[in-house]
């Protein structure tokens, strides 16, 4: 029996390099225009998981 990766992890966690895994954060995509300068510079960049996330984000990716 083989190992399936899940779809939704592929979508939205990225490997850096170094091996660590990335997703992108939350409140970034409507309602800026409310949003100050300061806070929407705060989402610019992605966000690296937590220790505690990894040993779960590498049971739905098999393969890597």
């Amino acid at each position: 029996m083989t190992l399936k990766t899940r779809s939704w992890v592929k979508k939205r966690v990225k490997i850096t390099w170094k091996g660590k895994f990335k997703i992108a954060k939350a409140c970034k995509r409507h309602l800026l225009s409310d949003k100050t300068k300061k806070a929407k510079g705060r989402n610019k960049y992605g966000l690296i998981v937590s220790k505690s996330e990894v040993k779960k984000i590498r049971e739905q990716l098999p393969h890597m």
